[in-house]
């Protein structure tokens, strides 16, 4: 086989239709540049299936309201719309109720609720957060705010050079000032799956609570919050297969009722007077203003789609295509692998050498593929490796071999390029 020749997919893969799979998004029978597009960017977002994209036309064309307020026809149509995707979500990571399930505008917004609502509630001077060393910005600058807030501490689980972390460092850490934490369930960089039921039994151990950034899991691994035991859990609806703007929080129902209101005004209420606000019972006292009704909707799409496909079958095709993608990259010389945890989901870093990773996906980018080049906000992870940047090959379900065929003479066409 020569460098850019395409393998044939195993037999094992037949179960998964992916070319059925791939006629659900439109998105992918264009073209950039005059070639196909190949689009291995799936960790920074996904591509929307057909389906989703006609539920929001659906909710703009035929029931466009503002929700809960409204007695007339529209608006109760718009209110049930949106209502019944919190049930949807709730058997989705298997919560124990709707109630649990709050809408927030994606994961950032979910942990930053967090941060600010449990924090100011629960942390105080000389009190510890715990957090890891491959965690997203998202899941440090919160953190960070509400420790020199509060006058707690920030500290951190370290890694190995595989970008798996250390348990026994992690069980040390934990402590009597350690209140609470905070725990990516895939790393965005890195592609490591991390043992999070490990990880919360470990903190339950000592009565500390756990939250889970979700993002990247979601639309990989199945969720199930009551098995994992965390108590909160955050997901964005644009990293599986939904519309921007929109995510989800679970968190047990009985931290969430001890928790204040993150932000006020409309639907968190039950009474106004200059004097005194009675707050709304959950979900409402943490939903304020109007929400995102159509990316709401157009998310309880996107969870009807991904529970109708066969996960296990799903999991086989990733994981070939990860096995695929790291074979034949190792493959180039010069060309070096950044995340090599044995439990790992379909994210693929690496670097190449003497070549800026910008330029690598300027040059990709030519060829129709489409991947991402930066810090990927992990910018911890970075300085770990020693290394500025990589450049990020994310796949999800709907991609080939021959996509990572296709990335991978690009990457040829690079090392041409610099000599």
């Amino acid at each position: 086989m020569t460098s850019t020749q395409r393998a044939p997919a195993p037999a094992a893969r037949a179960g998964l239709d992916v070319a059925r799979l791939r006629a659900d998004f439109p998105i992918l029978q264009t073209s950039v540049r005059g070639k196909p597009l190949v689009y291995l960017d799936n960790a920074a977002t996904s591509q929307k299936p057909r389906s989703v994209i006609e539920r929001l036309e659906r909710y703009y064309a035929a029931e466009n309201a503002n929700v809960h307020r409204g007695v007339y026809y529209l608006s109760e149509r718009a209110t049930a719309a949106y209502e019944g995707v919190r049930g949807q979500a709730r058997a989705f990571i298997n919560a124990r109720e709707a109630r649990e399930m709050i809408f927030v505008r994606g994961t950032t917004e979910g942990i930053n609720l967090v941060a600010s609502s449990w924090g100011r509630r629960n942390l105080g001077p000389g009190d510890e957060v715990l957090i890891s060393a491959m965690e997203h910005h998202s899941n440090i600058v919160p953190w960070q705010l509400i420790c020199e807030e509060r006058g707690a501490t920030l500290r951190v689980i370290p890694m190995n050079r595989r970008g798996e972390l250390l348990l026994d460092e992690y069980a040390r850490l934990l402590g009597d000032r350690t209140k609470i934490v905070a725990i990516a369930h895939v790393s965005n960089s890195l592609g490591t799956i991390n043992p999070v039921a490990e990880i919360v039994r470990l903190a339950h151990a000592r009565g500390i609570p756990v939250l889970v950034d979700g993002a990247q899991a979601a639309p990989h691994v199945k969720i199930d919050v009551q098995e994992l035991g965390c108590d909160f859990y955050t997901i964005s609806s644009h990293k599986m297969f939904g519309p921007t703007g929109v995510g989800l929080l679970y968190g047990r129902a009985e931290h969430l009722d001890a928790m204040p209101p993150y932000q006020g005004g409309g639907d968190m209420i039950k009474s106004v007077t200059f004097a005194k606000t009675t707050y709304a019972d959950l979900p409402a006292k943490f939903e304020a203003g109007t929400p995102n009704i159509a990316g709401g909707v157009g998310l309880g799409a996107a969870i009807e789609y991904l529970t109708g496909l066969d996960w296990s079958l799903v999991a086989a095709h990733e994981h070939d295509l990860l096995e695929y993608a790291n074979t034949r990259l190792g493959e180039i010389p010069g060309v070096q692998l950044i995340g090599t945890a044995a439990n790992k989901a379909s994210v693929v870093s690496f670097v190449v050498e003497g070549v800026h990773p910008h330029d690598v996906g300027t040059i990709a980018d030519q060829e129709g593929v489409a991947i991402r080049t930066g810090h990927h906000c992990t910018q911890p992870v970075m300085d770990f490796f020693g290394i500025p940047a990589t450049a990020r090959a994310s796949l999800a379900f709907y991609n080939t071999r021959a996509d990572v065929d296709a990335l991978v003479a690009a990457i040829h066409r690079v090392r041409k390029v610099f000599g």
